[in-house]
């Protein structure tokens, strides 16, 4: 899941009081939580965090809370984004080669939807027309827009008193997103954890570092753990992170991780072991890999 704020204008004044707008593009980021939170007239919560159309599943209903103190509205559509190697997102029009968009086997309604403060609303999210689709994985997301609230009546916009000169007008809106996936045939992907590393430029706070390598024809998904193994044998939980994901056609992501700095472990001997384990049902082992530390 990631919030996104599209700084929706740029108005322009000139001493003729001609206003010229222009739309820029918006900036996605991906917030990997069980939900999410955003700041958007109120607070959204939305759950699931994603959603996976798989074997005879086809609908699915997204759980909408308004948890803050004032009525917000949301406009609600698809959107297509790469995965970068280092996790982040970027929002795209085309397919890279190795990616395939669900938005046009996806129906989702309503496509506006106001919620008063605590209270809750359903949104439809169903797959359609997926018997012909080739195997593989499609992937879109859906879109949570924030509306702007209108002014209070009565109220007009501030004015400058110079109108020569020029003013810059930027009004955030922000929403959230989530991914939808559809799922034709049987799954391929293997991960193997690689590059493993320990970061102490800050000596208050180490990292630990590897890559997670992706192969065959659909997305890996799962939650990362980190245990310290001393000398001795001990185990200790040195850092987790839950929904971590490598969305095709992405080969390869980086992953930097806190390690636990409050329980006096050495990490310049034993060991560290890195698990990736499936997030959802019984868990079972993705990858995992072992590094002798000195």
């Amino acid at each position: 899941m990631y919030a996104t704020m599209l700084m929706k204008r740029l108005t322009l004044r000139v001493q003729q009081r001609y206003e010229i707008i222009f739309a820029t593009a918006f900036t996605l980021s991906f917030l990997l939580l069980h939900t999410v939170i955003v700041h958007a007239q109120g607070n959204l919560m939305i759950y699931p965090k994603r959603v996976v159309f798989d074997g005879s599943k086809r609908t699915q209903d997204l759980g909408l809370a308004n948890t803050g103190a004032d009525t917000a509205t949301y406009q609600v559509s698809f959107v297509q984004v790469r995965m970068k190697e280092d996790g982040s997102f970027e929002n795209i029009e085309q397919p890279d080669s190795g990616q395939s968009f669900a938005s046009a086997n996806l129906r989702i309604f309503p496509r506006t939807v106001t919620i008063a403060p605590k209270e809750s609303q359903a949104v439809k999210l169903q797959a359609i027309n997926t018997g012909s689709l080739p195997p593989g994985e499609y992937r879109s997301h859906v879109y949570f827009r924030a509306v702007p609230a209108p002014l209070p009546a009565g109220e007009t916009p501030m004015r400058p008193k110079d109108t020569s000169n020029l003013e810059v007008k930027l009004v955030p809106v922000f929403g959230v997103t989530i991914p939808v996936i559809i799922r034709v045939g049987a799954d391929s992907t293997l991960v193997v954890i690689s590059d493993m590393d320990l970061d102490f430029k800050d000596p208050k706070q180490p990292q630990v570092m590897f890559a997670l390598n992706r192969s065959g024809n659909m997305s890996a998904y799962g939650d990362l753990t980190i245990d310290y193994i001393s000398p001795s044998g001990q185990r200790t939980r040195a850092a987790a992170v839950k929904g971590v994901a490598v969305y095709t056609p992405l080969l390869k992501r980086k992953v930097r991780i806190d390690l636990d700095n409050t329980a006096k472990l050495n990490y310049h001997q034993g060991r560290l072991e890195v698990s990736y384990e499936t997030a959802s049902g019984k868990p079972a082992t993705l990858a995992k890999q072992e590094m002798f530390l000195r």
